[in-house]
């Protein structure tokens, strides 16, 4: 018991270290401490989830609704190697949607994305911003994970992309991050790289976008760490600008 405990409090204080060496390359001087969770009050219908009249949504497809839909999917090959469905985690009525390119080893066995190392850093990206994962929602453009983590096929995007547009209308965010090249690319149906689309706004089926390059590349290009932290503050200030 005593050695789990220590090993648990050595792993917290590491993260700790980490988020705040993070912080530090990313010029951050100040700490964005998470606002106040209310409640709001339920949606009229058809009035989408960010109202505040009082009434309920009818015959809204929810995110359950979907998960459901998607269990044992075998719309594309990815299916026959996979541990499991990677779905998607978060708020249901979240402000913010990161949208990943597809799951790892780590994804692929727990069944949920950015658990990883990558993930980890996604978490203090988080932080960063005064946001956690439980105020955003973080999906994949891929539900299941491609051999050797080698990039998403077309034919395999075509076959899950619906999904995710479903997802994000039974959201309805206010803005999507979408998170390295794969997933920038195929949301805004363009060959871009992705260091020329990262830091511009762009729009997604009504609504904004944004890419940002993805963990996993921070993790091994750290220097891309500032960049990165230019895109998230871009996310901050619109996001501030909407609800105004």
């Amino acid at each position: 018991m005593p050695d789990t405990f220590y090993r648990d409090l050595r792993e917290c204080l590491a993260q700790a270290k980490a988020c705040l060496e993070d912080q530090q390359l990313w010029g951050l001087s100040t700490l964005y401490l998470p606002e106040s969770q209310t409640t709001e009050p339920p949606c009229a219908v058809g009035a989408g989830p960010h109202c505040h009249l009082d009434g309920a949504a009818c015959g809204a497809e929810t995110l359950e609704d979907i998960r459901r839909e998607m269990a044992g999917c075998t719309r594309c090959p990815l299916c026959k190697g996979r541990s499991n469905i990677v779905f998607g985690t978060g708020n249901p009525e979240a402000d913010i949607v990161f949208v990943g390119e597809a799951p790892g080893r780590e994804e692929d066995l727990q069944g949920e994305p950015f658990v990883g190392e990558a993930g980890r850093l996604l978490d203090r990206m988080l932080f960063a911003m005064g946001l956690e994962r439980s105020r955003v929602y973080i999906c994949n453009l891929e539900k299941c994970r491609p051999p050797q983590n080698r990039d998403p096929a077309p034919e395999e995007i075509a076959a899950c992309e619906p999904f995710l547009k479903r997802q994000l209308a039974a959201i309805s965010p206010r803005i999507i991050v979408a998170l390295g090249r794969v997933s920038a690319q195929a949301l805004l149906g363009v060959d871009t790289p992705i260091g020329r689309l990262r830091g511009h706004w762009h729009s997604y089926e009504g609504i904004p976008l944004l890419p940002t390059f993805h963990p996993a590349y921070l993790l091994r290009n750290p220097a891309a760490k500032q960049d990165a932290w230019e895109d998230l503050k871009l996310v901050m200030k619109r996001l501030r600008e909407l609800k105004s």
